[in-house]
């Protein structure tokens, strides 16, 4: 087996198109499908931690988490659709159980729920069937099925009961139903007429009322299963309907205007407050309870606009799939239908009542459609991608942020970057474009006449590159912008060009099964091997540049020297679509159309010998392995960016020959510099401006507040004066009382004294 190995290390780009597919794991952390692999996301540590998918996984369709949020249910399609459930508090997300439908004939789960006490698990079958499972899960014990729809009415959404393990609700096309588990059998207990909606999402707000939403932007009341009320969307001042007051006539869809314009209700959450929910794109609606028993429309959250963004695809149209809450209810998180992660304080929306809240990127903004296009450069940690959502990023592997991106009006097709990591190139369907990085744009330098360039490269001195129009590959210099060379062979379409280390010979391969090395110098070939029945997609040269790696349809990887093919490790039944070759010469990677990741010692094995990691859920486009060794970077038809950190058998980094040393040097064009120059001498002028006005208004205080002390001062000062006028006059009022009070003790005495006299006479008598 290869002594070295890869681990996931990070991910950018979120798998859309799963059911539920955004969860709290704790306050901090976040789970959601990425490739083939389930990631939890710690928002403040930035890191990330990886529960890959089953090696027969087909496609994820859902995700559960439990009530206690210890499980995470995972479903997935391949040979027989299973329920994976795994245990989030293990630190590699241990695998608990897995769970089937038996006997029965089931191509896919399209929704879960766990029940309030984590011990029992629904999953809803797909069509045409549409049969609900209700397990006691630990024990992989089927309790009970039935049948919830028809094929004509899909099911959206399943759900227990919060505060009944044995009650829950079916929505769908048509459908609204509470069934209970009782006696060994799901049974229905509500029967509501709603063929005519079209139900999105629901929720339990108390312990007998469902909220559902509908594709008509409606919000509708369930009491015990029956249609009660509906919640009026139109004003700020909700006021709800009683069934007393209108007929049920006006709950159907008939009277509701069915134009383009109408906002569906995609995702519905109920919280402590209240409840929220989706109100067309990009809007999010808070509910919150009163004391009539109703609902009061209270705040909208907005997805921003996107400042990088052209018209033709606003960030505010994203549809809203899922809406999750973290446990202490301090941050609400959504994912779109454009593959994009969104959050927002609660506290905040408490906070700026009169102000517009918006909400703020998860993680970073990821494509949203497949990537045509992957490059490094030597002198930054920048990595740049391409895609069919028209948009060019610029990552950063070491601090995993995006630096910088840009979207064009049209599809990118290939993308190069050169080796000082400040200019880039892209192909488009009508030109290929030099452009320079600037600190926060993406501006076009030189036009070049390639139409339709999928593949192109730089060269490792950075001083020419290679362009593919078709079969044709353009050689030009990077300083006079001439096209230097034209590369002539290929009978089909080029898809793979590698330049060797000392730049003097080129290697290319294309659908037409041809591999061919070329001279840059002469634009001779060098060495060609053609083999009609294979269409190669990847070309590598080895570490010392002697042999050239490629993968093609036929499913093996050829090793070729002098024209001839010297091994061919054969694969399975997958074919391998991108090849990576380390510059240690160790190890080499390939990729495949399922989306596996293979490691393959070298030299080359002769049998069936490596080792397969889960990644990607689509074809794999590219990948390339870092100039330090540290890192694998793969990108998929899934639109998904995956770091793979390169270790050996013991989990140690590989030690690199190459002393590579990162710059930060930025560019700037001369006008954004003189306006940002302008911009500091007024906001400098502007400063001057305010210390001289705070100056000013301290002086004009100090005056202020020393005459208010004087009159303070002066005031107290009369009072003391006073005070001890009084507190004289008091003593001189008090001697006087005291003297007096003196000399009527001695006339008392005396007079006693005289009486006592006077008594004693009378009794001597």
């Amino acid at each position: 087996m290869a002594a070295v190995v890869a681990q996931s290390h990070f991910t950018f780009g979120l798998r859309a198109g799963v059911r539920n597919n955004l969860c709290f794991f704790d306050e901090q952390t976040v789970v959601f499908p990425c490739g083939n692999n389930c990631v939890c996301y710690n928002t403040v540590q930035r890191c990330q931690r990886f529960i890959p998918g089953s090696d027969k996984s087909q496609a994820m369709r859902a995700l559960a988490i439990s009530a206690n949020r210890r499980y995470l249910a995972v479903s997935e399609c391949g040979g027989k659709a299973t329920i994976t459930v795994f245990d989030l508090q293990h630190e590699q997300g241990r695998k608990r159980k897995v769970l089937t439908a038996g006997d029965l004939l089931v191509q896919e789960f399209v929704c879960m729920a766990f029940s309030p006490d984590s011990k029992y698990l629904i999953g809803q079958t797909g069509g045409p069937e549409w049969t609900l499972i209700f397990w006691l899960w630990e024990k992989q014990k089927v309790l009970a099925t039935v049948k919830t729809s028809n094929s004509n009415n899909p099911v959206s959404q399943v759900s227990f009961n919060p505060h009944n393990n044995m009650q829950l609700c079916v929505s769908g096309t048509g459908l609204f139903k509470l069934f209970r588990y009782s006696e060994g059998a799901l049974k229905q207990s509500s029967f509501p007429k709603v063929e005519s909606i079209n139900f999105l999402c629901h929720t339990w707000v108390t312990m007998e009322r469902v909220i559902a939403g509908t594709d008509k932007g409606r919000l509708l009341v369930f009491e015990s299963g029956e249609l009660r009320r509906e919640i009026n969307m139109a004003s700020k001042a909700v006021q709800e309907q009683s069934d007393r007051q209108v007929e049920m006539k006006k709950i159907t869809d008939t009277d509701v205007d069915e134009g383009p314009n109408v906002p569906r209700i995609t995702a519905i959450l109920s919280y402590s407050k209240g409840f929220a929910c989706s109100l067309g794109s990009g809007t999010v609606c808070l509910f919150e309870k009163n004391e009539e028993d109703s609902y009061r429309r209270s705040r909208e959250i907005r997805i921003p606009p996107d400042s990088y963004s052209n018209e033709l695809t606003p960030a505010e149209c994203q549809e809203i799939d899922t809406m999750c809450i973290s446990p202490a209810e301090e941050t609400l998180a959504i994912s779109t239908d454009r593959g994009q992660l969104y959050s927002c304080s609660m506290s905040s929306v408490d906070i700026n009542k009169d102000e517009h809240v918006h909400f703020e990127f998860l993680s970073q903004p990821f494509h949203s459609k497949s990537i045509t296009g992957l490059s490094i450069c030597i002198r930054k940690p920048l990595v740049a991608t391409s895609s069919l959502d028209r948009s060019v990023r610029i990552w950063n592997y070491e601090t995993k942020v995006l630096e910088l991106y840009k979207e064009f009006q049209e599809e990118a097709y290939s993308v190069a970057l050169h080796p000082t990591g400040l200019f880039i190139l892209v192909g488009f369907s009508d030109k290929l474009r030099l452009m320079n990085l600037l600190i926060d744009d993406i501006c076009t330098f030189k036009e070049f006449n390639v139409r339709g360039c999928r593949e192109c490269a730089f060269s490792h001195g950075g001083h020419m590159f290679a362009a593919v129009n078709g079969n044709v590959i353009h050689i030009y210099s990077v300083t006079s912008f001439e096209n230097i060379l034209n590369l002539k062979g290929h009978n089909g379409k080029v898809r793979g060009i590698e330049w060797s280390l000392d730049d003097s010979r080129l290697v290319s391969c294309g659908m037409d099964g041809a591999v061919y090395e070329w001279s840059t110098q002469t634009g001779k070939r060098e060495s060609e091997s053609v083999l009609n029945s294979c269409s190669y997609t990847g070309v590598a040269f080895s570490s010392d540049c002697k042999t050239i790696l490629a993968v093609g349809s036929d499913l093996t990887l050829k090793e070729i020297q002098d024209c001839q093919v010297l091994k061919e490790v054969p694969a399975d039944e997958v074919s391998q679509t991108a090849v990576a070759v380390s510059h240690s010469g160790r190890v080499v990677f390939t990729g495949t159309s399922s989306g596996t990741i293979r490691a393959i010692k070298y030299p080359l094995p002769i049998q069936k010998e490596w080792i397969m990691y889960q990644g990607h859920c689509g074809p794999i486009t590219k990948m390339v392995i870092t100039f330090d060794e540290q890192f694998l970077l793969t990108v998929s038809e899934d639109g998904c960016l995956l770091m793979w950190k390169i270790v050996d058998k013991e989990g140690r980094g590989l030690k690199s020959n190459r002393q590579i040393i990162h710059t930060e040097e930025i560019l700037a064009t001369k006008s954004d510099l003189e306006e940002k120059t302008q911009n500091m001498l007024e906001l400098k002028m502007r400063l001057e401006e305010l210390q001289m006005e705070n100056e000013y208004q301290l002086r004009l205080k100090d005056i202020h507040y020393n005459e208010k002390m004087k009159k303070l001062s002066d005031k107290f000062t009369q009072q003391i004066e006073f005070l001890k006028t009084t507190q004289q006059a008091m003593k001189t009022e008090m001697e006087k009382q005291e003297r007096e009070h003196q000399e009527s003790s001695a006339e008392v005495a005396v007079k006693h004294s005289k009486e006592m006299k006077d008594s004693g006479k009378k009794r001597n008598r």
